[in-house]
């Protein structure tokens, strides 16, 4: 991209889960900033809607990571003692042989989650310019010893997850309209991987494609309260960005928010992305869909 590169580091982060110890957020940001291909440098003039300090390109860096995560998770889901609880595979029981004790449905839930999950990283990762997961700025992630032990963990660490990767495509969604409003005022402008400049109407087309990934983030996170069975599992009228107010820059950010998954330390097992993408056509369930479409716009709008 054209432009010096302009990453702030994060300073500060929200609460902690208490199963995560301390991570440095500067780490993160150091190493997703070597992985952009460039950000442009945008003046924070008066009339600019976005004041996030988040770029497009960052936006999508962001996500990338939070699929990977998830992709990590899911896998290591499905292939860990946690299936064979009774209401998942049921004892002696597979992500793809489920016994007459366990509950089918609910094992395929997480089957055609960890496949959404790989989806949406390969719609991000090409959206940054990149085509191999080998090259994803995180390579490993860090969750609480003993996740894929029982159903009650794997629940929990689900919900968080999910409930920040909701709120961080909510504030994604608000960012991409303000940057098409601000790029159509001819405010900033915002560049894609190689350096050409998006229009308006790409940057709503984002909107629209965050929001679409949102839906089905949140619907992980209900079919997860479904199989715990905890009631209702539709258990809000509307989803939230909790204390989320950007997606990258900034100490309530996603990135900030994600950092303990990103970071060893105490009581925290490590877990590799590559493996979990090599593997996972092996428990993967495919569901059909794209991205959606562009809108279209009469001649002259």
């Amino acid at each position: 991209m054209n432009g010096k590169s302009l990453v702030e580091p994060v300073r500060g982060s929200l609460p902690r889960r208490s199963f995560v110890t301390r991570a440095g957020l500067f780490g993160l940001s150091a190493t997703a900033a070597a992985f952009l291909p460039g950000t442009p440098l945008r003046a924070q003039t008066p009339g600019v809607d976005n004041l996030s300090g988040d770029t497009a390109q960052e936006i999508f860096t962001a996500a990338l990571i939070a699929e990977d995560l998830a992709s990590t998770f899911y896998y290591n889901g499905l292939v860990g003692p946690v299936v064979m609880d009774p209401n998942l595979a049921g004892p002696g029981g597979t992500a793809t042989h489920v016994e007459p004790t366990g509950n089918l449905g609910n094992v395929e839930y997480f089957r055609a989650a960890l496949s959404e999950e790989i989806q949406h990283a390969d719609l991000l990762r090409s959206l940054i310019g990149k085509t191999s997961s080998t090259t994803d700025p995180i390579q490993t992630f860090y969750l609480p010893t003993g996740t894929f032990d029982t159903l009650s963990a794997f629940i929990s660490v689900l919900n968080t997850l999910e409930n920040t990767f909701i709120a961080a495509y909510l504030m994604a969604t608000i960012e991409f309209a303000q940057m098409a409003s601000d790029t159509r005022g001819g405010l900033v402008i915002e560049r894609d991987a190689s350096g050409a400049a998006y229009t308006a109407r790409d940057l709503e087309y984002f909107a629209q494609v965050a929001a679409s990934i949102m839906g089905v983030e949140a619907e992980h996170r209900v079919l997860g309260r479904v199989v715990m069975n905890q009631n209702p599992a539709n258990n809000t009228n509307y989803e939230r960005t909790d204390l989320l107010t950007t997606v990258y820059n900034g100490k309530r950010s996603a990135v900030a928010a994600l950092t303990p998954f990103l970071s060893p330390g105490a009581g925290l097992t490590a877990y590799s992305l590559q493996t979990a993408l090599t593997n996972a056509p092996s428990v993967y369930l495919n569901v059909p869909g794209g991205p959606p479409k562009p809108p279209s716009y009469p001649a002259g709008h």
